[in-house]
């Protein structure tokens, strides 16, 4: 639903709406000094704050909602893994050989070429 901020904190609001229950606005708050330190993009305050806020709601913890400072190491180390993930596929996708030259040559219309074969013409 956006933010609001004062001084170095930013204050999220996320609504909930359920069938057949009155809406409830949610607020995570984060110091975006925090941001600075791990080098996280500002742009993603706000999934991450949805990804906490969500988990707070799953352990059914009401009040105060807060991006901490282990909360966003948590996202670094996460976001390092992924990217290792990434890696290590690119990596193996390009060891690959391309499927032609996996095949036999005698399966290739030009396998059986010599340069002793007459020409036909």
């Amino acid at each position: 639903m956006g933010f609001d901020q004062e001084k170095n904190v930013r204050s999220y609001r996320f609504d909930s709406v359920e069938k057949g229950a009155p809406k409830r606005e949610f607020v995570v708050t984060a110091d975006l000094a925090l941001f600075l330190t791990h080098r996280i993009a500002i742009q993603e305050g706000p999934n991450m704050c949805g990804i906490k806020l969500a988990a707070n709601m799953e352990s059914n913890s009401e009040g105060l909602h807060e991006l901490t400072d282990a909360d966003l190491r948590a996202h670094v180390v996460a976001r390092a893994a992924a990217e290792a993930r990434r890696a290590a596929t690119r990596k193996s996708s390009s060891r690959k050989a391309p499927r032609s030259m996996e095949e036999p040559a005698g399966n290739s219309p030009w396998g059986s070429f010599s340069p002793a074969d007459p020409l036909i013409t």
